[in-house]
């Protein structure tokens, strides 16, 4: 269950949005200032921080660069009823994720943190991969057809591969298959079937996440 955290200074918008996104399955805290909110990250690990532009004290804005240190992998979201281009870049340059204006429609904002929760993946991915090795293997479509053929199937054999991806030549999918398994991003079993490697799964994830961005 990913975590967020609500940081604003109106209760009654902390209550609407805390019955949204649990709704949603997220597990939510909340708190009412910067500062709390300083104190909390200091404590917990969150996944996404939807923190209000201006607040008494100490306004979000000027607390984006203490909680991007307390958390660096938690991605921040800025709202704020006072919406301007030169407001959203100067959050993104202070390190936020997306910058959304009051008012604003939930579906919006479901949008946004399911968005912003899919980079995070991404991020993490990457991290775990060779990313020169990664780049070569997706940068061939026949490579990545055969991951996705993979994606939902255990031991699936040679010949049934070629014929799901409507290559006559079989020899052409022995070379990629090879490549594919030195590079342990796929594994073959006692049968002779191919299966993705945890790697293999890992960096279809990043080809899902690469594709939703190009086509989005």
């Amino acid at each position: 269950m990913k975590k967020i955290l609500i940081v604003d200074d109106d209760a009654k918008f902390r209550r609407h949005l805390i019955e949204v996104l649990t709704g949603e399955g997220y597990h939510i805290d909340c708190a009412s200032s910067a500062m709390e909110a300083c104190a909390l990250l200091d404590r917990e690990e969150f996944d996404v921080v939807l923190l209000d532009y201006m607040m008494p004290k100490k306004s979000g804005i000027d607390a984006l660069g203490e909680i991007r240190g307390l958390r660096p992998r938690a991605k921040v979201i800025m709202i704020t009823a006072f919406a301007s281009v030169e407001n959203a870049v100067d959050a993104v340059k202070r390190g936020a994720s997306d910058y959304i204006a009051k008012p604003f429609k939930i579906d919006h904002l479901l949008l946004t943190i399911r968005r912003v929760l899919e980079e995070a993946r991404f991020e993490e991915g990457i991290k775990e991969l060779d990313i020169d090795r990664t780049l070569s293997t997706l940068a061939n479509p026949v490579r990545r057809n055969i991951l996705k053929t993979l994606r939902d199937r255990e031991d699936f054999h040679l010949m049934e591969i070629t014929r799901d991806l409507g290559i006559e030549d079989h020899t052409k999918v022995i070379f990629h298959l090879k490549m594919l398994k030195e590079a342990g991003i796929i594994e073959q079993g006692r049968g002779r079937g191919y299966s993705l490697s945890k790697e293999g799964k890992r960096m279809l994830e990043c080809l899902k996440t690469v594709e939703q961005h190009l086509t989005s």
